[in-house]
């Protein structure tokens, strides 16, 4: 709570105002496959809701280049992309649209990050927003959960516990963090993530890439069903991580298991779900169309977009881990206690 107000984080399939993104300029996010992927995902967004993007101002010439007037352009300081996880969590209330301003330290502190600049985005992004901002000391990104909207959040024992992360915290600890800030009253630990998170350029166990709530009671888990892939070994042991009385959709992975940098870790659980669609993960492999047909069963009256998404998998992420969707708010309190919101560094 803040100032006596109660915070929920709403589901994905709840109605956004917009969806937020970074523009990729720089380090290992950088290169034109890597802006050529970022655009086609803002682009498919744009189909169905506004998109509004954080741009570096040494990128503003290149954004616009690829973009055009197609996005609403924010010019703040940037290090990295990953809009899910630098940028605030998004949560309503009687209050108005409020942001959890989580701590961000490069995801444990990776030795190959950098995240000055990119630990002053999400309250940078709130300000934009007009949201209220719910400071918490827990170390954490938004591909660390994904909750149902009615009380439930998924999370990793290797992400919220993980030692790089918040070193000293119980698990009951982050529980009653997450209970403050989301809005829930249950907290479903996956025991870890993908074998390919743990690599070089991993996040230690997102659960976005392993599960999704598409309605509550329902969730939608990653397959590898190649005995060749260490994944395969993992499906037990998500299934056994769930509650007893939900219903599994199996997304399978697609068919190729490996690239020069190992077992791969391509999903389509890392999909975006927006207002009236949902834009998923493509990877140019032969289960692409079914795993289409599964995404638009499971979200019926949506229309679905494939967008490849091979680029930013092999920068360690997905279409989720670019985007970070901002809920409508249906309640608001006295305009009087609302945060004014800040003025845009926008691009006309």
């Amino acid at each position: 709570m803040t100032g006596g107000t109660t915070w929920r984080m709403p589901a994905e399939t709840e109605p956004h105002t917009c969806t937020w993104m970074a523009w990729p300029s720089s380090g290992y996010t950088d290169g034109d496959d890597a802006r050529e992927a970022w655009a086609s995902v803002a682009l498919a967004v744009a189909e169905f809701e506004p998109v509004r993007m954080v741009v570096d101002p040494s990128a503003v010439k290149d954004a616009w280049r690829w973009l055009g007037g197609a996005v609403e352009f924010f010019e703040a300081p940037l290090d990295d992309a990953w809009m899910r996880d630098i940028g605030p969590t998004f949560v309503v209330g009687p209050g108005g649209l409020g942001a959890v301003d989580w701590v961000f330290n490069g995801w444990g502190g990776q030795s190959w990050a950098s995240w000055e600049r990119d630990a002053r985005i999400a309250r940078q992004v709130a300000e934009w927003a007009g949201a209220t901002i719910i400071s918490s000391d827990l170390v954490n990104e938004g591909g660390g959960i994904h909750v149902d909207g009615h009380g439930t959040v998924l999370v990793t024992e290797t992400v919220q516990l993980d030692p790089g992360r918040n070193p000293g915290w119980s698990r009951a600890g982050v529980e009653a963090e997450l209970m403050r800030t989301l809005g829930v009253h249950e907290v479903v630990w996956m025991p870890r993530g993908l074998t390919r998170d743990y690599g070089e350029f991993g996040t230690r166990g997102h659960v976005d890439i392993v599960a999704a709530f598409p309605r509550p009671g329902t969730v939608l888990l990653h397959r590898q069903r190649d005995p060749r892939h260490p994944d395969h070994e993992l499906d037990e042991l998500f299934r056994s991580a769930l509650k007893p009385g939900w219903t599994v959709v199996e997304l399978p992975a697609p068919e190729e298991i490996e690239d020069e940098g190992g077992p791969v870790d391509h999903s389509y659980v890392n999909h975006l779900v927006c207002n009236s669609g949902v834009v998923a993960c493509t990877f140019d492999d032969p289960r692409d169309a079914a795993a289409l047909e599964i995404l638009a069963a499971a979200y019926p009256g949506r229309r679905v977009i494939g967008v490849d998404a091979r680029a930013i998998f092999a920068r360690g992420g997905g279409i989720h881990c670019i985007t970070q969707q901002e809920p409508a708010v249906t309640q608001r309190e006295p305009a009087e206690t609302q945060q004014e919101p800040a003025v845009s560094g926008g691009i006309p």
